[in-house]
């Protein structure tokens, strides 16, 4: 099997090659990048299968670095890797789309489990059927080839947000349950992820709005219902 490609970008040399020296003692092919600029131009110009991305970074910091990353590949890995502590850049790094974050000084055991814990998610959960195709109110939804078509104009949609609205369609009318969402997409049911997956209903929300007869419902702290009123 191909060793997993992983782009780790951070100012900080020493911490850098012990980082890489590690993780390539546990199988991986890392490369290393020392500001986001030279990173994004690798990202363009390689394939990478994961990204490690410092925050504090010269000439591109790491937020603007994972929109930039999540514009070409929406669905790759991403973990944070900071010294920025604060539950507020957390959530940023989160809604970004960001899988996990990490606080410098770390333990290089406890970022190889967290890689392979998200590796081992993005394997394993909820798998999409080929040719998955419906409607929800007049828009025509393609989770197959993650579109959401109203009119004939088509929003792509990410994996996630491809996989949260595929679930809610298959109960729709019904409740769906948060820890089922976390649990099957996220695979875990925690603060952040919470955080993230309201980040995720807000965005398909934002779909949706073009047919009023299109909602999510929310049931607080219980989970949400897709309701389509019959016109």
């Amino acid at each position: 099997m191909s060793k997993t490609r992983i782009l780790l970008i951070e100012d900080n040399l020493n911490l850098g090659f012990l980082t890489r020296e590690f993780l390539e003692s546990e199988g991986f092919d890392v490369r290393i990048y020392k500001d986001g600029e030279s990173g994004l131009k690798a990202f363009k110009e390689h394939t990478f299968d994961f990204c490690l991305l410092d925050i504090m970074l010269p000439k591109m910091d790491g937020y603007q670095l994972a929109k930039e990353i999540r514009k070409k590949t929406p669905n790759i890995p991403i973990i944070f890797l900071t010294a920025k502590n604060l539950k507020d850049d957390k959530f940023k790094g989160f809604n970004l789309g960001a899988d996990d974050y990490i606080t410098k000084p770390f333990d290089e055991d406890e970022l190889l489990w967290r890689i392979n814990a998200i590796l081992h998610r993005s394997n394993n959960t909820v798998v999409l059927p080929e040719n998955t195709k419906t409607t929800i109110g007049k828009f025509n939804f393609d989770a197959s080839n993650q579109q959401l078509i109203y009119e004939g104009n088509s929003q792509r949609l990410t994996e996630r947000e491809t996989k949260v609205l595929h679930m809610l369609c298959n109960n729709r009318g019904n409740l769906t349950r948060r820890e089922d969402l976390l649990e099957s997409i996220w695979g875990e049911n925690d603060y952040f992820a919470g955080r993230s997956l309201d980040v995720f209903i807000a965005k398909l929300r934002k779909y949706l709005k073009l047919d009023p007869n299109v909602s999510i419902e929310n049931v607080p702290r219980v989970g949400f219902v897709l309701n389509e009123k019959i016109s």
